[in-house]
């Protein structure tokens, strides 16, 4: 086994060699090897944006090999991919963050390209499509609360049907996402109240949510049942969420357990170092 695992890095070491890249061997000896068995208790996914520099294919192939179910935020051109390497998308792209759903003008278009999203996640048996409130844009969070209720419930129950949650991601408006409308969590679990609908939650962005308002660990343990996806992040900065940033992931991984979420955590940090080496620490460090 260790000559043949050696013969294979060195094939693919020179493969790598012509290509440009030895990291891409590197991964692909290593996903040859059998995944890693994960505690079962939090679901794995990580966000494909973070790591655009690397090949989708190797991509796939290192986060299969280190327990990873899912990679997310994309549509159904990749689809193909992660379904040679056995992974889901666990979240489903729709429309753009800051032309949403609190605006009527933009209800046509955004209801049309998640429409669109779900069919495809459906097909595929995807959980999730993401969607967003949009900017605020001078509209109060009373009209933009309205105008999304409308526009979801015009869309929720072909979700319903078709067996896929909608999550709105919760943003900060404070450093990246200026003049965000869904930007704290009491709004957003407002709104799944006046949507009414088991298939409309949030995403509940931890990285986000930290700048905002804080108390991560009380607000999910209150807000639970309104939660349909949670995102990683450290503050701050938005790099590795381990020892550098200010929160206790562990604890908060071990806080969701223990409201029972069943939903997936994805990943979606900048590394700063070694990608990979950065998103299986991440990984390990969220397997509570």
């Amino acid at each position: 086994m260790m000559e043949l695992t050696r013969r294979d890095w060195i094939r693919g070491a020179a493969v790598a060699a012509i290509g440009g890249t030895i990291k891409s061997s590197v991964a692909a000896a290593d996903s040859a090897e059998a995944p890693i068995q994960r505690k079962g208790n939090i679901r794995h996914s990580v966000s494909r944006w973070c790591y655009n520099k690397i090949p989708m294919e190797e991509f796939c192939a290192f986060c299969k090999r280190i327990g990873i179910e899912s990679v997310e935020l994309l549509g159904p051109s990749d689809f193909p991919v992660l379904q040679r390497h056995g992974l889901i998308c666990a979240m489903v792209n729709s429309h753009g963050i800051a032309k949403g759903l609190n605006r009527v003008e933009n209800h046509a278009e955004c209801l049309a390209k998640i429409r669109e999203a779900i069919d495809a996640a459906s097909a595929a048996g995807y959980p999730n499509v993401i969607c967003f409130s949009g900017n605020r844009e001078g509209i109060s969070d009373e009209e933009g609360l309205d105008n999304c209720a409308r526009a979801l419930k015009e869309i929720v129950g072909y979700a319903e049907q078709k067996k896929v949650t909608l999550c709105m991601e919760l943003l900060n408006s404070k450093r990246n996402h200026k003049d965000y409308q869904c930007d704290r969590t009491a709004w957003g679990v407002e709104l799944c109240k006046r949507v009414g609908s088991p298939s409309f939650k949030l995403l509940y962005d931890i990285y986000h949510m930290q700048i905002m308002e804080g108390d991560i660990i009380a607000t999910i343990r209150e807000y639970i049942q309104y939660i349909g996806h949670v995102h990683t992040g450290g503050v701050p900065g938005r790099n590795e969420i381990d020892e550098t940033q200010e929160l206790n992931y562990p604890a908060i991984m071990k806080a969701l357990v223990a409201a029972g979420y069943k939903g997936f955590v994805g990943q979606e940090f900048i590394p700063k170092r070694d990608p990979l080496t950065s998103l299986r620490q991440a990984i390990d460090l969220c397997d509570v």
